[in-house]
């Protein structure tokens, strides 16, 4: 293996780790080509997993730490539990250039803090942003900030519209990026002082990694018009548990309907195919991968209740940015 990413592994973040995580590395591993992972957890727990794998010792390292971060520790307790924790190494890695990105199904907001104490803002960045793919009629959407920042100022929205359209052209390099403000209408005088003067900064500012579009209201984040999709963590985060839930209603609702008689077991029969594509339309797993925008090394963040096919999607994820250069292309755009 010559000159290969190194992904950095917390392999004891989220529910049911280290299996599913060491399954999702086998998965990816699969589909993936000059990868090496550097797997940060239990190596007791992990070798008798691992061992049943056919991921080649040749692509992974295992550095043992018994310590790990609950789901239940709250940011502050979980960066005073120490530096030898599964989560903390895997970061510090990354601030040792001994790893190009880390992934975690862990605390969410453990991550952050430890992520944001290790590694430095790049610059002229204020404030990080977590962003997230989520599908459209044409593709998919990067949507950002979904909870890091509750109120952000004119430069912060700016700013976001510039690394999440360096995110999508990292994810999407043959696609144009459009970006839009999220908001209470389409009209231009709509909306507080922020999202207007963020029109006008936009507006006046152009710049070649994305077409400005304006405003987009929330029942049209899915009509695929636009593709960079901004807004605060406030916001974002309400809109995105929304989607979510309506997503997951939606389906218990069909499964109901179509199991409910003997006329809607024939129907689910005949539209089996159509049924598929739909539920793979709304399957979480397949955009699993949320990613921490703003900090000097990639960080992603892989659901915590995740199976291995959602974890393998973040690492896919993390790989993409980092053979796009997602950094890079940030750091040369940022005004």
């Amino acid at each position: 293996m010559s000159n290969p990413i190194k992904i950095a592994v917390d392999a004891m973040g989220g529910d049911d780790s280290p299996d599913k995580v060491i399954k999702g590395i086998e998965i990816h591993c699969s589909t993936s080509e000059d990868v090496f992972y550097n797997i940060f957890g239990d190596d007791n727990l992990i070798n008798s997993i691992i061992s049943k794998t056919k991921i080649p010792t040749s692509s992974y390292k295992l550095i043992h730490t018994k310590n790990l971060i609950k789901d239940t520790d709250s940011p502050l307790s979980a960066a005073k539990k120490g530096k030898d924790t599964s989560m903390w190494l895997a970061i510090e890695s990354l601030k040792n250039n001994e790893s190009d990105a880390i992934v975690s199904a862990g605390n969410t907001g453990a991550l952050f803090v430890i992520a944001k104490l290790n590694l430095n803002m790049i610059e002229k960045i204020d404030k990080p942003a977590l962003s997230a793919l989520w599908p459209n009629k044409n593709g998919m959407n990067v949507v950002l900030d979904l909870g890091a920042n509750i109120e952000c100022s004119e430069k912060n929205l700016a700013d976001f519209s510039l690394m999440g359209a360096a995110l999508h052209k990292s994810l999407f390099p043959n696609e144009t990026s459009k970006v839009a403000l999220l908001n209470i209408g389409s009209e231009e005088l709509k909306g507080n002082n922020i999202i207007k003067n963020t029109y006008q900064l936009l507006s006046e500012n152009k710049n070649y990694l994305f077409e400005f579009k304006g405003y987009v209201e929330g029942n049209h984040i899915m009509n695929g018009d636009v593709n960079v999709i901004v807004t605060d963590g406030f916001t974002g985060n309400v809109a995105l548990k929304t989607a979510e839930g309506t997503a997951n209603f939606i389906t218990a609702e069909l499964k109901n309907a179509f199991n409910s008689s003997i006329i809607g077991k024939i129907s689910a029969l005949l539209n089996i195919q159509n049924l598929k594509k739909f539920k793979k339309k709304l399957d979480p797993r397949l955009y699993n991968g949320a990613i921490l925008l703003g900090l000097d090394k990639p960080v992603i963040k892989s659901h915590g209740s995740t199976d291995e096919i959602g974890f393998a999607n973040s690492l896919k994820v993390c790989e993409k940015i980092i053979k796009a250069n997602l950094i890079d292309k940030i750091q040369k755009n940022i005004i």
